[in-house]
């Protein structure tokens, strides 16, 4: 089984544990249409913006590798969110399934509004666009396309196929739909 991660980002090096958000807080908690909890803007965010780091605790990757599928294994069936082992390097991953990393709440979504960027060893929520006030911030899980059918994706956007997919694989997913005839009809963005 391959394992889901979410989005490599562009430069990586080893990390070191750090504080649990930016100084200034672009973002509040709050109840979400996409997927129970979700993270939102607090006042409005302009592109480029580090809005929250995405911490937790640093493991190998035959550590990361255990723990994503032990997560997958508990998570079948439920609705609970499962993988939070993101990608660092080619070394480490960040296990971010802990209760000081308030980032592991920001939802997927096909047509983001964020995207996640390693800086200096460290993985920041980069706003992609200007964000205004209310709206929900969210970034593309970029999982692998062998487990689709295993996430669903509740975004609503336009372009969501029903599915979990990184945007690379979305093509293929869509293809897959259409022979099986199941693309589901495209439902209003949340």
């Amino acid at each position: 089984m391959k394992r889901s991660r979410s989005t490599q980002a562009r430069t990586a090096s080893p990390a070191r544990h750090a504080a649990p958000s930016t100084p200034t807080r672009w973002w509040r908690r709050g109840g979400s249409a996409i997927h129970r909890h979700g993270l939102f803007a607090a006042r409005d965010i302009p592109k480029g913006t580090r809005v929250i780091e995405y911490v937790g605790h640093r493991l190998t990757k035959a550590q990361g590798w255990d723990r994503a599928v032990t997560w997958q294994e508990k998570a079948h069936g439920t609705s609970k969110g499962a993988v939070y082992v993101f990608e660092l390097n080619k070394r480490y991953d960040i296990d971010g399934n802990v209760p000081w990393n308030t980032a592991r709440h920001i939802n997927h979504s096909c047509e983001p509004n964020c995207e996640p960027e390693i800086i200096r060893g460290r993985i920041w929520i980069i706003a992609r666009r200007d964000i205004p006030a209310g709206e929900e911030l969210t970034y593309d899980y970029g999982y692998d396309f062998d487990l689709w059918d295993e996430h669903p994706c509740r975004c609503g956007t336009p372009s969501c196929l029903g599915y979990i997919v990184g945007k690379q694989h979305r093509w293929r997913l869509r293809r897959l739909l259409e022979k099986k005839n199941l693309l589901k009809k495209r439902r209003p963005a949340a």
